[in-house]
């Protein structure tokens, strides 16, 4: 059976190819994925490994608040790094600053990084045996004056040495002279982030860290044990200070870095494995229509002493090895598959770190599962068709057409859909991903077993207006449609699949839209709302510069920060009381705003209603700076994603933060003159947007509107799979009627209305799965938007033009299809063709 398992292969290997294309894909982003994810870790790894190698320890605050990438720590007392200097086997220590600090291009717009990389202002240490800093231009900073930057700033903005540049920080904007041009380590800046390098009386003071340090590194003296160093540094160290390794430092990034890029990896796996998914339906269809086609092929390999186990292993086979080398051309191109998705993300704002590709064993481990797994798994029930196809069939020119019976598959797939939608409906309300994924797989499954039912009246209402704009053709591709129902509805089911994700997209980015513009009406009166560009910051400043505008009648700070509620770390927002109705919008439930001003709590209705809190109520809070306290609930007010769902008075806020600009400002103006007036007062500030209320909401649209690109982009790769299976289906089907067509020429049936006739049977096919597709899909996005209600997702949206748009998109994508096997049809020669068997 080996030789008749190779010599199919080869016989089909044309029928194959697309089907072989569709694992391709699929491992190719897989595998991708892992390189991508790989390169970055090893980056990263690399990245810390050097700027810590010459570090034996470090000093810093004992962790308040959080842990790993979340983690809060107190800031230290400069005094405390003579302390440490002078600890016995202590050869240096060096203090450290981290705050805002963001440079002005030549051009006057400040430099952003995009991604949500950080514009850092540090502290620049001259020792070189242990600053992560590298000068590879200049000199160090010497007075308050200068600064150094990073290459890959200077390098892409045109900066050079003994220039000047303008800083925005919590200071304000200051001119600094360049320098020196550094790099950290032996990348041009720290992952994508922009590096300003002060002495450290100017860093403290842009930080507003002034007589603080964020930590101390230390090295040993050589020589010396550094256990014992490291236990006397501990000795001399106040409570709420400890002493780590470097080597601890590394690990606790290294961490972090791969908590994060965990997230990353496993959302575009879960877009890899749909696009695999809808490549099953491909597999599937391809190995039952070549099942039905060889129906003579294998009844005489029964007749000639060949078992049911091995016909059913020869099919597997023949799986297997498709999948195979299909999976090795998958990991061959998955290196340039990682290039892609750089440059795909690129093109979205997120920016990431360059490094040498990183190809793991575990990455041809897993692509070669998965490839010939799904393959293998996708062909086992046409494996079992070729089985039931009895010897006698060898007698007959008819190909296969045993099928399960219609009561069976109706009741087999409305339990498949049944048990699916229950499990989405269980995983989106815990949630739990995995329920989610596994319910979603198990209703489409269903949803497709279903379908063959609906295919042959759906396929006849669809194609309805072919006969009379197309004439026979037209007539002709209806009915071929019809004919098969069951082969129409697997051909469909891969793009149902798609479509049905791409909706379900749809009505989450519709609803979340419509959301945040409700979210913003109902939380917002001011007039204008100034808050910083990217990851930048406000500077102190800008508060009283625009209260001073003639026109401005109030002014709303808002601050941001965390806390501990009821030892659950969360989001804190704080907001100056004065005259607040004029700008903010508290819906009050219980309770009243004056108890802002009061230091008092606010909760929003949904926190109150799961934690059986009402007003009065005193609850127990950590913050960072001052430590445990306990809070009174002053009020409760109606959720709004924007205000969130703990509220403070800005007084009550800074007492427990360390010093800090506000996150933005509210603004209430007497009209429009008012408003051009604060936007050119504040023109001094690059890193700011002025927007009124109408602009703000439009900027909420437009970010949940890039999401959704990017979504849909990766979403591109099962539609594209979906478009292969119509392609080889409708390439199958020429093969398969080959006869007909021939008969079909002889008659006087011209090219033209041939490739017309394939041409109807595509688009039939793809608008039979889009329709399925999208009202699956609007159920999926609906059910999804419910579950996230309390999430902030408060109104529902169904964008009608985008499905409609989506609908005739897969029409056109039908036509597209079928371009190559409707060429092949029409060129098939007529007398060879009426001659084939």
């Amino acid at each position: 059976m080996r030789n008749v398992t190779l010599k199919g292969l080869l016989a089909h290997k044309l029928r194959l190819a697309l089907t072989a294309l569709a694992i391709v894909l699929g491992v190719t982003f897989i595998s991708g994925t892992f390189v991508l994810t790989d390169t970055l870790q090893n980056t990263f790894t690399t990245l810390f490994g050097n700027i810590y190698a010459k570090i034996d320890f470090q000093v810093r605050g004992v962790a308040q608040l959080g842990s790993g990438v979340n983690v809060t720590r107190n800031q230290l007392p400069e005094s405390l790094l003579a302390t440490v200097q002078h600890v016995p086997g202590v050869a240096a220590a060096s203090g450290q600053v981290t705050g805002f600090a963001q440079f002005v291009a030549h051009d006057g717009k400040a430099i952003s990084t995009g991604g949500g990389a950080p514009t850092l202002g540090v502290a620049y240490d001259p020792d070189q045996q242990m600053s992560p800093l590298h000068l590879i231009a200049g000199g160090p900073p010497v007075t308050a004056d200068d600064v150094v930057m990073d290459a890959g700033t200077a390098q892409k903005y045109h900066f050079a040495v003994g220039q000047q540049v303008r800083v925005l920080s919590a200071e304000g904007v200051r001119t600094f002279t360049i320098t020196g041009i550094v790099q950290f380590g032996t990348a041009n800046n720290l992952a994508g982030a922009t590096l300003a390098a002060f002495t450290l009386p100017v860093a403290q003071a842009i930080a507003q860290e002034t007589g603080k340090l964020d930590d101390i590194n230390v090295v040993a003296a050589p020589g010396t044990s550094k256990a014992a160093v490291q236990h006397a540094i501990a000795a001399a160290l106040p409570p709420g200070v400890e002493v780590v390794t470097g080597q601890t430092v590394v690990n606790e990034s290294t961490s972090s870095v791969n908590q994060a890029l965990s997230f990353f990896s496993t959302a575009l796996l879960v877009f890899a494995f749909i696009s695999l998914f809808v490549g099953a339906f491909t597999i599937y269809n391809t190995f039952s229509i070549i099942v039905g086609q060889r129906t003579r092929e294998l009844a005489l390999l029964r007749i000639v002493g060949a078992s049911r186990r091995q016909v059913f292993g020869s099919v597997l086979a023949e799986a297997a090895i498709t999948g195979f080398v299909s999976s090795l051309i998958g990991l061959g191109l998955g290196v340039l598959a990682a290039v892609g998705l750089e440059a795909l993300l690129s093109g979205f704002g997120v920016t990431l770190p360059s490094g040498s590709l990183v190809f793991e064993p575990r990455t041809v481990l897993v692509g070669l599962l998965v490839g010939v797994g799904v393959t293998v798994v996708s062909a086992i029930g046409p494996a079992r068709g070729a089985v039931r196809i009895p010897p006698v069939a060898a007698l007959d020119d008819r190909q296969s057409t045993a099928s399960a019976s219609l009561r069976r598959r109706f009741i087999w797939g409305s339990a498949v859909a049944l048990a699916g939608a229950v499990l989405l409906g269980l995983g989106l309300a815990k949630p739990a991903i995995q329920l989610v994924g596994i319910g979603a797989a198990a209703l489409f499954i269903g949803v497709a077993t279903l379908s063959p039912a609906l295919a042959r009246p759906l396929s006849s209402v669809i194609g309805r207006p072919l006969p009379r704009l197309l004439g026979v053709a037209g007539k002709l591709g209806r009915e071929n449609s019809m004919r098969s129902p069951r082969r129409t509805a697997q051909t469909a089911a891969a793009l149902m699949v798609g479509l049905a994700l791409v909706s379900a997209m749809a009505v989450f980015g519709a609803s979340l839209s419509k959301s945040a513009t409700s979210s913003a009406d109902q939380a917002i009166s001011a007039d204008l709302i100034v808050t910083a560009t990217g990851s930048g910051e406000l500077s102190n400043s800008v508060p009283a510069t625009a209260s001073a505008v003639p026109g401005v009648t109030t002014t709303t700070a808002f601050y941001q920060g965390r806390f501990d509620f009821q030892t659950s770390l969360t989001s804190l927002i704080a907001v100056s009381p004065d005259h607040l109705a004029d700008t903010v919008i508290l819906r009050m439930t219980a309770g009243t705003p004056a108890a802002l001003a009061q230091g008092e709590l606010l909760i929003d209705a949904t926190t109150a209603t799961s934690k059986h809190l009402s007003v009065g109520a005193t609850v127990p809070v950590r913050f960072a700076q001052t430590g445990p306290a306990t809070m009174r609930i002053g009020g409760i007010y109606r959720a709004n994603a924007l205000i969130g769902s703990y509220l403070v008075g800005s007084a009550f806020f800074l007492a427990h933060y360390p010093p800090q600009p506000p996150a933005g400002l509210l603004l209430r103006t007497t009209g429009t003159a008012a408003d051009n007036a604060v936007a050119k007062a504040l023109a001094a500030y690059p890193n700011l947007q002025v927007q009124t209320r109408a602009q703000f909401e439009q900027a909420q649209v437009k970010s949940v509107n890039q999401l959704l690109g990017l979504v849909y982009a990766l979403l591109g790769l099962a539609v594209i799979i979906a478009l292969i299976g119509i392609v080889n289906t409708l390439m199958l089907s020429v093969f398969e009627r080959t006869r007909e067509i021939g008969l079909l020429r002889a008659v006087g049936m011209r090219r033209r209305q041939v490739r017309t006739m394939v041409r109807s049977e595509a688009v039939i096919l793809a608008i039979f799965g889009a329709i399925i597709g999208i009202i699956i899909g609007t159920g999926m996005g609906l059910a999804l938007v419910s579950s996230l209600r309390q999430q902030g997702i408060t109104d529902t949206a169904v964008p009608a033009s985008s499905l409609v748009i989506f609908l005739v998109l897969a029409a056109l994508l039908g036509l597209v299809a079928a371009t190559w096997p409707a060429r092949r049809a029409a060129r098939l020669d007529v007398l060879a063709a009426i001659a084939a068997e």
